[in-house]
Protein backbone atom coordinates (compact mmCIF):
# COMPACT_ATOMS: atom_id res chain seq x y z
CA UNK A 1 0.00 0.00 0.00
CA UNK A 2 1.57 3.90 -0.78
CA UNK A 3 2.34 5.70 1.64
CA UNK A 4 -0.51 8.78 1.53
CA UNK A 5 1.29 11.07 3.21
CA UNK A 6 4.17 11.02 0.55
CA UNK A 7 1.88 12.02 -2.26
CA UNK A 8 -0.21 14.67 -0.34
CA UNK A 9 3.26 15.99 0.86
CA UNK A 10 4.43 16.51 -3.46
CA UNK A 11 1.33 17.54 -4.61
CA UNK A 12 1.27 20.16 -1.78
CA UNK A 13 4.56 21.53 -2.67
CA UNK A 14 3.52 21.79 -6.43
CA UNK A 15 0.25 23.68 -5.51
CA UNK A 16 1.88 26.83 -2.95
CA UNK A 17 3.92 28.08 -5.42
CA UNK A 18 0.40 28.64 -7.61
CA UNK A 19 -1.17 30.12 -4.84
CA UNK A 20 1.84 32.33 -4.16
CA UNK A 21 1.13 34.09 -7.19
CA UNK A 22 -2.82 34.98 -7.00
CA UNK A 23 -2.77 38.30 -5.74
CA UNK A 24 -4.74 37.99 -2.24
CA UNK A 25 -6.91 40.96 -2.77
CA UNK A 26 -8.41 40.03 -6.19
CA UNK A 27 -9.49 36.15 -4.68
CA UNK A 28 -13.34 37.57 -3.76
CA UNK A 29 -16.66 37.32 -5.07
CA UNK A 30 -16.62 41.18 -6.33
CA UNK A 31 -19.42 43.19 -8.23
CA UNK A 32 -20.59 39.62 -10.09
CA UNK A 33 -20.86 37.70 -6.80
CA UNK A 34 -23.47 40.03 -5.24
CA UNK A 35 -25.72 40.59 -8.43
CA UNK A 36 -26.01 36.90 -8.78
CA UNK A 37 -26.50 36.83 -5.35
CA UNK A 38 -29.28 39.61 -5.50
CA UNK A 39 -30.60 38.21 -8.13
CA UNK A 40 -31.59 34.64 -6.57
CA UNK A 41 -32.51 36.32 -3.33
CA UNK A 42 -35.28 38.28 -5.24
CA UNK A 43 -36.31 35.46 -7.46
CA UNK A 44 -36.52 33.53 -3.61
CA UNK A 45 -38.58 36.38 -2.62
CA UNK A 46 -40.96 36.18 -5.76
CA UNK A 47 -41.33 32.32 -5.43
CA UNK A 48 -42.68 32.95 -2.00
CA UNK A 49 -44.90 35.49 -2.57
CA UNK A 50 -46.64 33.65 -5.77
CA UNK A 51 -47.06 30.54 -3.40
CA UNK A 52 -48.75 32.70 -0.85
CA UNK A 53 -51.05 34.13 -3.30
CA UNK A 54 -51.59 30.78 -4.81
CA UNK A 55 -52.13 29.22 -1.40
CA UNK A 56 -54.87 31.40 -0.74
CA UNK A 57 -56.85 30.97 -3.22
CA UNK A 58 -57.16 27.05 -2.54
CA UNK A 59 -60.79 25.84 -1.12
CA UNK A 60 -60.52 22.85 1.07
CA UNK A 61 -63.53 21.46 2.50
CA UNK A 62 -62.74 18.36 4.08
CA UNK A 63 -65.50 15.46 3.49
CA UNK A 64 -68.24 14.70 6.00
CA UNK A 65 -67.88 11.09 5.76
CA UNK A 66 -64.43 9.90 6.29
CA UNK A 67 -63.09 6.90 3.75
CA UNK A 68 -61.62 3.90 5.08
CA UNK A 69 -57.58 3.22 3.83
CA UNK A 70 -58.73 0.77 1.67
CA UNK A 71 -60.51 2.76 -0.42
CA UNK A 72 -58.16 5.51 -0.54
CA UNK A 73 -55.30 2.70 -1.84
CA UNK A 74 -58.30 1.36 -4.25
CA UNK A 75 -58.81 5.47 -5.78
CA UNK A 76 -55.00 5.97 -6.03
CA UNK A 77 -54.51 2.69 -8.09
CA UNK A 78 -57.58 3.63 -10.33
CA UNK A 79 -59.80 1.17 -9.67
CA UNK A 80 -63.19 2.15 -8.10
CA UNK A 81 -65.56 2.34 -4.64
CA UNK A 82 -68.50 0.89 -4.02
CA UNK A 83 -71.17 3.64 -2.69
CA UNK A 84 -72.62 1.82 0.20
Amino acid sequence: MPDMSASASLAMTHLVPLAKELDEDKVTPGVLGFIVFAVMALAVWGLMKSMNRHMGRVDFEESAEPRSGAEDVAVADGGTTSAT
